[in-house]
């Protein structure tokens, strides 16, 4: 009998379901589709959607844990595109499509992919080029100055030294 019994063990101990969940999950977050077999799409498939959920409420602490069980890729994408397109979805925001199966131990395929966000509500985090041009300036006139300082510290020596110099 399968009382009280909850999840999918997928023939791996705690340690390996959680490092398959993390892999999975990061994959998909980075590509936006995998696949892989019916079974492990049906067993990421909730833990993606509770992250993408805990991703669209944006709190410090949320994010901690995020960032703790996802790539930095992963979790950039996660945050800043696909939460906020997701923002006026309630769930259901991955779907499995069957494919055909694997030819070496006919195993059930399926495809994992997140289902189309708002494009327009995703947050545009862009460095204004005007304050990148103004940092290049003062490091460039700041590397100018050494430079003509040391010039001018070889060319007081040579006047000592009795030596013309052309500037």
């Amino acid at each position: 009998m399968r009382h009280r019994v909850f999840g999918r063990k997928l023939s791996r101990d705690i340690n390996a379901r959680k490092a398959l969940l993390a892999n999975l999950a990061t994959s998909l977050l980075e590509k936006g589709k995998l696949t892989t077999t019916v079974a492990k799409a049906k067993f990421a498939r909730p833990y993606v959607e509770k992250l993408i959920t805990s991703a669209k409420k944006d709190r410090l602490f949320a994010n901690r844990k995020l960032a703790a069980s996802l790539s930095s890729v992963a979790f950039k994408r996660l945050v800043g595109e696909i939460a906020s397109g997701f923002s006026e979805r309630h769930g259901g925001y991955l779907r499995i499509v069957k494919q055909i199966s694997r030819r070496g131990d006919n195993a059930q395929m399926a495809k994992l992919e997140l289902s189309e966000w708002d494009k327009t509500l995703v947050k545009k985090t862009e460095v204004k080029p005007k304050e990148k041009k103004a940092a290049k300036k003062k490091i460039s006139k700041v590397k100018t100055a050494k430079s003509q300082n040391a010039k001018s510290k070889t060319s007081a020596a040579a006047r000592r030294a009795g030596k013309k110099i052309d500037k």
